[in-house]
């Protein structure tokens, strides 16, 4: 059989994608006239991105179209091209971030989401640049706590790559995967596709330059971590905990995940949440309900700084319901608090950096 390009057009016409769920030539996804050298036919195909799911099996239904339109000895060889840049490679992922800082704890209910904001906004009141990541995928708590949870970002072109504008609220580019999910459904996804989102919400968002990159953890040790410690070249990590001997026993957990041999994570320091119960009408007045200072001893027993002791305070609760963190009130003793926290990370930040080298991306 003769074979010409309105021939090959045809058999790639019989073809949907199914990301338009139109014909390949329809999607105009055929980049230029098919090349013919004899019985070799050579196509590009033009798909959205790298990461495409319907890429691999696309190609096979064009190539078996080809060969069952103008017949099985036809030489087939498809190329591919993308409309958007692929995806940097994970050593090169953020080049504009100084400083990644996990905000970690072995047990959920300690305040980390609390401190996360808190820190993120304090550090960006101090002049930093700053970007705040809820990586906790099953129970995004950020677009609350920034009262934003009606915002929808957008997508935007940097350098030929369709990137995730983050949110601005305080100062601080914020992104949750409770932007793109009902808040009033459960998120039934498995590992794969846990991991997968954060990846894309890392890698495939524009963060820009950054001073202070903040990764809101979830509780434990799980998938999500490994995917964080695999993708990102984390410089330290902050452990949150109240002074319980229950959440102390796992914030030993969570301060062992990261000095593993194989992550070497440096943790910069402890923070005490919940240290004391202070009563808006006896401000003077701390009730130890959780315990006196077990964070402070863990602390010594670890060889790591104490960052912080935070108060119980019922308007640190208030104002994370209400969409305006405690830091946002500079004039409060709670405000004045996370904003001292803010000044001990930084300094020890810049002590890490100076004494210890990069942080290595976790191979597995």
């Amino acid at each position: 059989m003769t074979l010409y390009p309105k021939l090959i057009m045809d058999a790639l016409a019989t073809v949907t994608y199914a990301g338009t769920k139109k014909n390949l030539v329809e999607s105009e996804m055929v980049a230029d006239t098919p090349s013919i050298n004899g019985q070799a036919v050579k196509v590009i195909l033009v798909f959205p991105r790298d990461t495409d799911p319907f890429l691999k099996s696309t190609v096979k239904a064009a190539e078996a179209a080809i060969k069952y339109h103008c017949g099985q000895d036809v030489e087939v060889t498809i190329k591919t091209e993308f409309k958007s840049k692929p995806r940097p490679e994970v050593e090169k992922l953020l080049p504009q971030v100084k400083n990644i800082i996990a905000v970690s704890s072995g047990k959920g209910g300690v305040g980390k989401s609390t401190v996360s904001a808190n820190l993120a906004i304090a550090l960006a009141r101090l002049g930093y640049k700053v970007g705040l990541l809820d990586t906790d995928i099953f129970g995004p708590s950020m677009p609350k706590m920034f009262h934003v949870e009606d915002a929808r970002p957008y997508a935007v072109n940097k350098d030929g790559r369709d990137l995730i504008e983050p949110i601005e609220q305080y100062g601080v580019k914020l992104l949750s995967i409770g932007f793109f999910v009902n808040p009033d459904t459960a998120t039934l996804w498995r590992g794969g596709m846990a991991t997968s989102a954060l990846k894309q919400l890392i890698a495939d968002a524009d963060w820009g330059e950054l001073d202070y990159f903040i990764l809101d953890t979830p509780p434990g040790t799980s998938d999500i971590h490994l995917t964080l410690l695999q993708t990102l070249s984390i410089t330290g990590a902050v452990i949150v905990s109240t002074p319980q001997q229950v959440a102390l026993a796992d914030a030993r957990k969570g301060i062992d995940m990261y000095r593993n041999e194989k992550v070497n994570v440096p943790i910069l320091g402890l923070i005490e949440n919940m240290a004391w119960f202070t009563p808006a009408e006896l401000p003077e007045n701390k009730y130890y309900i959780f315990g006196k200072e077990g964070c402070k001893q863990l602390a010594q027993e670890m060889d790591v700084p104490l960052l912080a002791q935070i108060p119980l305070v019922q308007s640190i609760c208030e104002s994370g319901d209400e969409g305006a963190p405690a830091a946002t009130k500079v004039d409060t003793i709670t405000g004045q608090a996370f904003l001292n926290l803010a000044q001990a990370v930084v300094t020890v930040v810049n002590r890490r950096n100076k004494d210890l080298p990069k942080t290595k991306i976790v191979k597995v």
